[in-house]
């Protein structure tokens, strides 16, 4: 579009590329500003607050860039000894355009950098994620869930869509794991004689012991390694070792097995059936179902194009391009939707297409090195001086299971009538399983898009996980192994988790939120101490930034941990290109948002998708009379 300007008295037209230019000098000027002392002064005050939101958005954004900044320097730290595995030789140079089942020679120097079974970091000291253990039970984490997480009313995020809670714990999946916890000698919980549980005292289950411990760990806070790959490399998919993933690969045309009814046959990452192992629930394999489709969509399309590929050529790049896919829509999609705040949207974008914008990077590419200019994706790796791991402190900030509603609705797509009513339990398990028999694949994810997730707030955890019977027959307060799991980990409690980060601690419970029957219960809960206060609580009890659907202290790890696993993967930065993806890939992945994988695979989901600006944001419901 062409823009005009008023110079003595005469109209000059501003041409397209004009507008470019001035828009990326003003962008270099403010960058080079907030490189200021003066700039480093004012944000280090600003974000110690909230008041980054309050600024014009170029200030909040250049304050929040400028924090990052800080948290990089200050806020990495690697866990792993000296005394490492090696990591085997590679069979041949496949590794060099190709992502490996582990996830080593990500990192060319480093092989075995965020590989499967290494260690996960931390955001905080090292010497201050000691758990103290005379303090694990207190207070009481079964009271905790009681008193201050008890779901009465469900309340809902009204936002965003039930998909936004299903896409999260897909990506977990992907992320991270602590792998099964040992039956034997679990943690003890005692109740009190009027409590209902089932079993007294309640057990919870101990995180598995990090078994690359050596002598050279002897005095430093307990690990825990991540079974999964640290990369975000598609492993809830593809798996995160050999055999996994060669049960999962059909090994014709590169393409995953699917089965005939459309659905996958096999949970990549467990020799169990998908519905026996804890989380299956229907959100989670309509997302497994869905980006398998697209992975074999991907296949077909490479394939017309590279019709000589071995099924090895075509299942690695569809690999590339789909792990890329679920990085771009988590990063410029589900994040924004719930960070839906202007300042914090931008920020997000750039991570991706830079602040010159998509269109510009699409044109002419990256004009800057600078990755606030022209995106991280596709520019130079950078570990910022310490290895890449993800933390427990990120894993910590993901606890959202109030997202999770108790009850569903399934409706038509086509029609909008209500084809069954069901309770979380009848969701997951093997229920779920019943379930995907009697509700075709687009009336359920149609059904999600109009449905809400539940607030990331106190008082709306979803009662079928506060009282959740695992496949194992193990009863489960998710709610109180969730505040306990934090201090097994040695997470810190909320005051010193903000003062880690560099935030202003709170002094009061009035502080922390403005509703006053909150601060009545989380003084009788936490002995009118504001220093006992959980990590996650404090997060949950927060008055969070205007859009924001979490806390803006878990949007600080989000803050540094977002980028850092973009800057990080050589598959997303130096080797994001046309030489390793293709061109094709390249236009795939730039090509497609998640509405147009929605539609690519369940064209009947149009209408309800019409005037959906986010996917996750709640869809259109279709009219009854189209019956």
């Amino acid at each position: 579009m062409s823009r005009y300007c008023e110079t003595e008295g005469r109209t000059r037209l501003l041409n397209p590329l004009s507008v470019v230019v001035l828009a990326v000098l003003s962008l270099l000027w403010l960058e080079r500003f907030s490189r200021t002392p003066l700039f480093a002064r004012l944000t280090s005050w600003v974000t110690a607050t909230s008041r980054w939101e309050k600024l014009p958005v170029p200030l909040g954004l250049a304050a929040i860039l400028n924090y990052r900044d800080r948290l990089r320097r200050e806020n990495l730290y690697d866990t792993e000894s000296s005394a490492t595995k090696d990591v085997p030789s590679p069979k041949d140079t496949r590794y060099l355009t190709a992502r490996t089942e582990r996830g080593t020679y990500n990192d060319l120097e480093n092989p075995r950098m965020g590989s499967a079974e290494t260690r996960f970091g931390r955001n905080v000291p090292i010497d201050r994620t000691h758990p103290d253990y005379e303090k694990l039970t207190q207070p009481n984490p079964r009271t905790v869930s009681l008193k201050l997480l008890t779901r009465e009313t469900f309340q809902p995020a009204e936002t965003l869509n039930l998909l936004a809670a299903a896409w999260i714990q897909f990506m977990l999946r992907d992320w991270v794991s602590h792998g099964t916890s040992p039956k034997e000698n679990p943690w003890e919980v005692p109740l009190a004689d009027d409590d209902p549980w089932p079993e007294k005292p309640m057990r919870i289950l101990r995180t598995k012991e990090d078994p690359t411990r050596t002598q050279e760990d002897e005095g430093m806070p307990p690990t825990h390694i991540n079974v999964h790959t640290h990369w975000w490399d598609g492993s809830q998919i593809y798996g995160s070792d050999e055999q996994t993933q060669s049960r999962v690969r059909s090994k014709e045309n590169g393409k995953l097995k699917i089965g005939p009814d459309g659905l996958i046959p096999v949970d990549p990452n467990s020799e169990k059936h998908p519905a026996d192992e804890p989380g299956f629930w229907i959100g989670l394999v309509m997302m497994h179902t869905l980006f398998t489709r697209e992975h074999n969509a991907i296949c077909d399309r490479l394939r017309a194009e590279y019709p000589s590929w071995s099924d090895d050529d075509l299942f690695d790049h569809a690999r590339l391009i789909n792990t890329a896919l679920l990085a771009k829509i988590h990063t410029i999609e589900w994040t924004p939707a719930l960070l839906n705040n202007p300042t914090a949207k931008i920020g997000l974008n750039a991570n991706w297409w830079g602040l010159a914008g998509k269109t510009v990077k699409r044109l002419v590419g990256r004009i800057s090195k600078r990755e606030v200019i022209s995106g991280i994706v596709g520019g130079h790796t950078d570990h910022f001086g310490v290895p890449y791991s993800l933390t427990e402190e990120f894993v910590s900030v993901y606890r959202m299971h109030p997202l999770i509603p108790d009850d569903y609705t399934f409706r038509s797509v086509t029609s909008d009538e209500v084809l069954q009513e069901r309770e979380f339990a009848q969701v997951a398990q093997r229920s779920a399983m019943e379930l995907m028999d009697q509700v075709d694949m687009q009336d359920l994810f149609y059904s999600f898009g109009i449905a809400h997730p539940g607030a990331i707030t106190l008082h709306n955890y979803p009662r079928g996980l506060q009282n959740f019977q695992r496949p194992d027959g193990i009863p489960q307060d998710l709610a109180a192994t969730d505040v306990f799991r934090s201090r097994e980990l040695g997470v810190p409690r909320y005051n010193e988790f903000r003062k880690l980060l560099h935030l202003k601690p709170i002094e009061s419970f009035e502080e922390l939120t403005d509703k006053s029957e909150w601060v009545r219960e989380l003084r009788r809960v936490y002995d009118d101490d504001v220093d006992q206060i959980d990590q996650m609580i404090g997060m949950y009890a927060e008055n969070p930034p205007t859009g924001f659907a979490f806390s803006d202290t878990a949007f600080r790890i989000f803050v540094l941990m977002a980028s850092r696993r973009l800057n990080s993967d050589r598959f997303l930065t130096t080797d994001y290109n046309e030489r390793v993806y293709t061109r094709v890939g390249i236009d795939w992945i730039n090509d497609t948002d998640m509405t147009t994988v929605l539609l690519r695979h369940y064209p009947a989901l149009a209408p309800a998708l019409r005037h959906s600006e986010n996917a996750f944001w709640p869809w259109t419901e279709v009219s009854s009379k189209r019956a």
